[in-house]
């Protein structure tokens, strides 16, 4: 993309709802394309380093809990939570992404209800879930993350867990790079100006926001969470695959995937 293209800046809140929505409305096609074998049709996997649920059980038992997968994309890791027995529903803004979600669950038979809607305003009642989670869906895309992790809250039973994988922070001190020139720090780490791609007349068209660690945990605390794990991958040996800026280049040096592991005290 054209460097002027690409810029940091504030965006107020409406603007990062249509510029994300109407994103992955049309990049839907092209990304399922692009990520839809590495991802499964029925499967859970956390990060392009190729954490999978399967192997680190970061929600615990599933059997029977009622889970709701929040930035579904095509609802793959919901369609695995239901062929383990969960009760999964999945979520997501985009229609475009939703659609994918419908084929797949025509494809492979795994079906589980599809809801289209704002992370910052989910459709459902106080402790309807068990279990909330997400990988990479929701959280880096909306304007006000900490509103988004309240909702969770509400939405959340006592006791119940919520798990959700980012970019890992110390990623946007870098270039948008796999190779060579993503090794290099040119931006300040505390720097929380989104990333904006527009287009020429400088409306957004993508939206994506950085939040520190130390952002994150404090946005979680103040929804009443409590956090009980901060994993951060390794690049796995063997791992050849590229993911935009992930590489075995870059994921060998630092990390490229926080996952937030957190829980709703129990009442009492």
């Amino acid at each position: 993309m054209d460097d002027d293209r690409v810029t940091r800046r504030r965006v107020g809140a409406a603007e990062v709802r249509r510029a994300n929505r109407g994103w992955w409305d049309t990049d839907a096609d092209a990304y399922q394309a692009e990520h839809g074998a590495f991802l499964g049709d029925v499967d859970f996997v956390w990060c392009p380093e190729g954490l999978r649920e399967a192997d680190a059980r970061l929600l615990g038992e599933v059997a029977g809990r009622r889970i709701l997968e929040l930035g579904c994309g095509a609802a793959a890791a919901a369609r695995w939570l239901a062929a383990q027995g969960a009760r999964p529903v999945a979520l997501d803004l985009s229609a475009g992404m939703l659609r994918h979600a419908a084929e797949a669950a025509a494809r492979t038979g795994v079906r589980v209800p599809l809801v289209q809607a704002d992370a910052l305003a989910l459709p459902f009642a106080d402790a309807a879930f068990d279990t909330v989670c997400t990988a990479f869906g929701a959280i880096p895309f909306v304007d006000d993350s900490a509103a988004a992790m309240r909702e969770v809250a509400r939405v959340l039973r006592p006791g119940g867990r919520w798990v959700f994988s980012v970019t890992h922070p110390m990623r946007w001190i870098f270039l948008d790079d796999p190779g060579e020139g993503g090794l290099t720090a040119v931006h300040s780490y505390f720097d929380r100006s989104p990333y904006v791609e527009q287009d020429e007349h400088g409306v957004a068209t993508y939206v994506e926001q950085h939040r520190t660690l130390g952002d994150r945990i404090r946005e979680l605390v103040g929804a009443g969470f409590r956090l009980v794990d901060l994993v951060e991958p390794e690049w796995p040996a063997g791992h050849e695959g590229i993911w935009g800026q992930w590489s075995p280049l870059r994921g060998r040096l630092f990390p490229g995937t926080a996952i937030f592991v957190a829980e709703k005290p129990a009442a009492g």
